[in-house]
């Protein structure tokens, strides 16, 4: 079969059966032949097939009713261009997006930053809380993810950077926990990830070619955040008489940030208990219609929805790295497995004849390579 694959080049397995069958007839060919192609090294290598695990459990924080932005994720967006002032000839200079994303009601903080350095972060960070209370935990990606960023950023955000310790230190004095994904793991922060996209999707269509102002870009913004907090939870009903809907701003004042103010009800005599009463029962209706509607949804799985045999230290396999063609992916032995709580791994330790590095399961692509024959 080795020879008769190799002489078809790398054929598939109607050609490597026929090149066989000139001289030897192998019983029940199709299957034995398929089998081993499937575990050709070189066929492996360029199929290209990517390591997957079962899809996790939702975590806790994003399940359990809480308080908006208690358990909040971050990222930066940009860049945009901003004008010093409205007369001609004014000068442009490079602004940022800093988003904080709640994570049970979803509901999106805006804050625009001037520059990519460790006090214009701390500065928006101190605008967030101050308005939407300090965070438990506040997690984001890497410094390996923004790719987009320039080096500044990328070691504001390094796990080995000085400058991201005493941002830690001045987060723990808060009581905020700053977690990381872990590297070259974008997807583990797809709740930010849709949310820049979100933002994306407005500013192109509202701003196109004009250039702003730090203050009209900054009142922009503001109605950006207001639309997207008064976006849906879950698809509208067919029943007519259901003319409400759960947005995230149900959550800050009761009802979308974006409608019409109703009249006052400070004329109606209601004493003060009845009245903590009602908003109690308000709130608690958000929290059971969230919960019966919206967190259900997040709960349906389209994919990933079986367990795969989890790698196992010491395997071998290929690190992909899109940058590179296929031939330059770097071959090496995975070192430990990081399980998660449901014990299942899709996060490994991996060394490479240069370094030693943390990457998802879906970063690697096992070779069918028994290690105990090595």
């Amino acid at each position: 079969m080795s020879d008769a694959h190799q002489r078809s080049l790398c054929g598939g397995t109607q050609d490597t059966l026929s090149l066989s069958r000139n001289d030897y007839w192998i019983l029940v060919g199709r299957a034995p032949v398929s089998s081993f192609i499937w575990k050709y090294i070189r066929c492996v290598r360029h199929r290209k097939k990517r390591a997957q695990q079962l899809m996790g459990q939702l975590p806790a924080n994003l399940t359990t009713p809480t308080r908006p932005f208690l358990h909040s994720g971050m990222d930066y967006s940009g860049p945009l261009m901003i004008k010093t002032w409205k007369e001609r000839a004014a000068r442009t200079y490079k602004a940022y997006i800093a988003l904080f994303v709640c994570y049970s009601t979803s509901m999106i903080h805006l804050e625009l930053v001037i520059d990519y350095t460790a006090d214009a972060f701390i500065v928006a960070y101190k605008r967030f809380t101050a308005r939407r209370g300090i965070c438990v935990t506040l997690r984001s990606d890497c410094g390996t993810n923004l790719k987009g960023a320039n080096s500044e950023l990328r070691d504001l955000f390094s796990s080995s950077s000085k400058q991201l310790g005493n941002l830690s230190a001045l987060l723990a004095n808060d009581g905020t926990q700053w977690l990381f994904n872990p590297p070259a793991a974008p997807h583990f922060g797809g709740k930010w990830k849709a949310g820049v996209k979100s933002v994306k999707y407005h500013l192109r269509r509202v701003i196109g070619d004009n250039l702003l102002i730090y203050e009209e870009m900054n009142t922009l913004l503001s109605q950006i955040e207001a639309v997207l907090n008064s976006r849906p939870h879950c698809p509208l009903t067919e029943d007519p008489d259901d003319l409400g809907v759960l947005t995230p701003g149900h959550f800050l004042i009761g009802g979308p940030l974006t409608v019409i103010p109703e009249p006052s009800l400070e004329s109606i005599k209601v004493s003060r208990f009845s009245r903590w009463q009602l908003l109690r029962q308000m709130l608690d209706s958000f929290w059971t219609k969230w919960s019966k509607e919206c967190l259900q949804r997040y709960q349906t799985i389209y994919k990933w929805n079986q367990p795969s045999r989890s790698l196992q230290k010491g395997s071998l396999a290929l690190v992909i790295e899109e940058r590179y063609p296929l031939s330059k992916w770097p071959l090496g032995r995975i070192l430990e497995v990081h399980p998660g709580k449901d014990r299942h791994t899709r996060v490994v330790t991996i060394k490479t004849h240069t370094s030693t590095f943390k990457r998802p399961i879906t970063k690697i692509s096992p070779l069918p390579v028994d290690t105990n024959t090595l």
